[in-house]
């Protein structure tokens, strides 16, 4: 072999060792399940991850109307796992999420966890967070729907709150091959609270989180709802893609069917788990550290499952307990109303994962 053969072999050499650094790095931290995950479940291939982020890239140029404001390997990775690497929706995606932020530019000014909208809303608990992933590695985030205090929260807000919460957590990789599960407590909440829910702002929600966020949503789980909220997904199905509709359930008050979708040891009491009852705060001092207050009348019960930063000693003070307002569905662990499958029809969920 000549010389010239060599020193073509060495470059190929170098330049493959080069890719694989990058594709390293971008799968970093990674667990060999989640990426065989990844693999199976997304058609992620490392041998070819640098080419399909390039070719995303180079399809921005096609939308000149929209300020692409981050285009970084990393940034674009999660739009083709939200997407299964195809790479013409991954770029859809992309393209959705920056107009969808041109076209509300109110909703992200200030974006941040210390804006004082999105402070009251996160301090309210919406959304909660657990600490532990389910059994597929997803994580789940909770609304209480009662604790809703329209006087205080505008619905706007705690979009906000909900959509910076998820740009925290999209942040992890393993989240943007294992996605999220939201569980939505409708007990006590009021056809007075529900008549806030217009069709135009329910849009503006399924817009910002179902075609314009890269995350992947395992499953939307509503509980204890009253008729009228049937009623009102009846009016936001139109706007549900159809694969959206398949992963979303509604449980009525008998909890066997969400533990057939995520086990018991995994949810708060609240929703008939083998947790304590979920602490409103938790998320709240997560995202705020020292900026976090407790500022309304609401208390911070124990859930010391989370490991949260401790400040000081004054901001302890401030995070004592005091009387709150909490969901009405808390209960004991495991005494919540349990019915053999079929018993009661209306219970079940209305619609299945495919």
């Amino acid at each position: 072999m000549g010389p010239v053969s060599l020193l073509l072999q060495y470059q190929k050499l170098s330049n493959w060792k080069g890719d694989l650094a990058k594709m390293t790095h971008l799968q970093a931290g990674l667990s060999p399940e989640t990426i065989e995950k990844a693999r199976l479940e997304l058609n992620e291939n490392p041998d070819v991850l640098h080419q399909d982020i390039q070719q995303v890239r180079d399809m921005i140029i096609t939308r000149p109307d929209i300020g692409f404001l981050r285009t970084d390997d990393a940034f674009i990775l999660r739009f083709l796992r939200a997407r299964k690497f195809h790479q013409a929706d991954a770029f859809r995606l992309l393209a959705q999420y920056f107009q969808y932020r041109q076209l509300n530019l109110d909703m992200f000014k200030n974006f941040k966890a210390d804006d004082p909208g999105i402070k009251r809303a996160l301090i309210d608990g919406f959304p909660g967070v657990l600490e532990n992933r389910d059994h597929y590695g997803r994580k789940i985030l909770l609304l209480f729907a009662a604790n809703w205090d329209q006087s205080r929260n505008s619905f706007t807000d705690i979009l906000r709150a909900i959509l910076l919460s998820l740009e925290v957590l999209i942040e992890d990789p393993e989240l943007q091959i294992n996605g999220f599960i939201l569980i939505i407590d409708w007990s006590n909440f009021s056809f007075k609270q529900a008549s806030k829910l217009t069709p135009s702002i329910l849009k503006l929600a399924i817009e910002g989180l179902q075609d314009s966020f890269p995350a992947r949503f395992g499953g939307v789980h509503f509980v204890n709802q009253p008729w009228y909220i049937h009623a009102l997904y009846t009016l936001i199905k139109p706007f549900l893609k159809d694969k959206t509709r398949k992963r979303i359930f509604l449980h009525g008050n008998n909890l066997n069917s969400l533990h057939q979708l995520i086990h018991p040891e995994f949810l708060p009491s609240e929703f008939g788990g083998t947790l304590p009852p979920y602490d409103m705060g938790t998320w709240a001092r997560t995202l705020l550290g020292p900026d976090y207050s407790d500022e309304n009348d609401y208390t911070h019960t124990s859930y010391n499952a989370m490991h949260v930063k401790h400040t000081s000693s004054n901001l302890e003070r401030e995070c004592s307990p005091k009387p709150m307002k909490r969901s009405q569905s808390v209960v004991e662990a495991g005494t919540l109303k349990h019915e053999e499958k079929g018993e009661n029809e209306n219970t079940q969920p209305l619609l299945a994962l495919d």
